[in-house]
C-alpha cells in the first residue's frame, strides 16, 4: 500500500509538493499509454471544434464553439498545441503530434484510467493524508509534444478550481515518461501554498454563453525561488491546490506524457458555484472510496 510516512508527511505539510518515486508499475503506465494511443487514432474532430489550448495567458484560443472547451467536464475531449492547424482548421503536423491534452472525464469516462483513479494504493494515499470524504473533480492527460509543448506560467491550481475553505484541493500527478529538465519537469516555489490564493477564475453562471474573467492578479515571482523536480517514469508528486508551480517549453525531441488528476475533500467543503468546472446531474464528481 502507499501510505505516506510521518517524514513525508511532514515534508508535503511544508513544501507543498512530495515525489513519490516509483508509485507506478510498468505494466500500469504501459496500460494507460496504449489506451490514450487508442483514444488518439480513433478520434474525428470536427473542423468547428478544433480547440487550441494556450497555458501562456491561460487564455482558450477557439476556432469557432466556445462551449468546447466550458463544456468537457463530464467528457473525454481533445485540445490542440499552438501552430498545429491551418487558417482553415487542417493540421499541419500529424495528428498524434498536435495534441496538448486531453480532459477532462477520462477518470470517469474510460476504464483505464478509472482503475488507477481508484486504485487500492491511490486510495491509501488519500487516506495517509487524512482526505475523509474526497471526491474526483477533473483528470487530464499531458503530453508535452516534443518542440511543441508550450510553458505552462506560474499558477496556483485552486485559481481555476476553488474552494472554500481553502487547503481542500489535492493534485495528484503521475509520470508515464521521464520529465527532465530539457522535456519540461514541474517547478516549485516550496512553500507557497501557505499565503492564499493570488487570482480565480470566474464563470458567470447566469450568462447564456460561457463568460468568465479574473479575480485578483497572479504576481511576479522569483524565478530564483523555482525548484525543478524531475522524475521518472512511473513517479507520483502530490500538489497541495495552492502551491505555485510552472513548467517549461519541452525543447527536446522526447515527449513527457503525464496523468493527473484532482481531489477535494468534501467533509465540509463548498465548491464554488463560479469555478468554471460543474458536477452534473448525469456526472456528479465521484467518491474516490469505494
Amino acid at each position: 500500500m502507499a501510505c505516506l510516512s510521518p517524514s513525508q508527511l511532514q515534508k508535503f505539510r511544508e513544501d507543498g509538493f512530495l515525489v513519490l518515486e516509483g508509485f507506478l508499475s510498468e505494466d500500469e503506465c504501459v496500460a494507460m499509454q496504449q489506451r490514450i494511443g487508442e483514444l488518439v487514432a480513433n478520434m474525428d474532430i470536427p473542423l468547428h471544434c478544433r480547440t487550441i489550448f494556450s497555458t501562456q495567458e491561460e487564455q482558450l484560443k477557439i476556432l469557432e464553439h466556445r462551449d468546447y472547451f466550458w463544456n468537457s467536464g463530464d467528457k473525454v475531449r481533445f485540445f490542440f498545441e499552438k501552430g498545429v492547424f491551418d487558417e482553415k482548421g487542417n493540421f499541419l503536423v500529424p495528428p498524434e503530434k498536435s495534441i496538448n491534452k486531453i480532459g477532462h472525464a477520462l477518470h470517469a469516462r474510460d476504464p483505464v484510467f478509472r482503475s488507477v483513479t481508484h486504485s487500492p494504493k491511490v486510495q491509501a494515499l488519500a487516506k495517509s493524508l487524512g482526505l475523509q470524504m474526497p471526491v474526483v473533480v477533473q483528470s487530464m492527460y499531458i503530453f508535452k509534444q516534443p518542440h511543441l509543448g508550450g510553458e505552462v506560467n506560474p499558477h496556483q491550481d485552486a485559481t481555476f478550481l476553488y474552494t472554500e475553505p481553502l487547503g481542500r484541493l489535492l493534485g495528484i500527478w503521475m509520470a508515464l515518461e521521464d520529465a527532465t529538465l530539457d522535456n519540461g519537469c514541474l517547478w516549485f516555489i516550496p512553500g507557497s501554498h501557505t499565503g492564499g490564493v493570488s487570482r480565480r477564475l470566474i464563470r458567470d453562471p447566469g450568462s447564456s454563453e460561457p463568460v468568465t474573467s479574473f479575480l485578483g492578479s497572479e504576481p511576479a515571482r522569483d524565478n530564483s525561488l523555482f525548484v525543478p523536480t524531475p522524475v521518472r517514469r512511473g513517479a507520483l508528486i502530490l500538489i497541495h491546490g495552492e502551491v505555485v508551480h510552472k513548467s517549461e517549453k519541452n525543447l527536446s525531441d522526447r515527449s513527457r506524457h503525464a496523468y493527473t488528476f484532482h481531489l477535494m475533500e468534501t467533509w465540509d467543503t463548498v465548491w464554488s458555484p463560479e469555478n468554471w468546472l460543474q458536477p452534473t446531474a448525469e456526472l456528479p464528481f465521484p467518491p474516490l472510496y469505494s
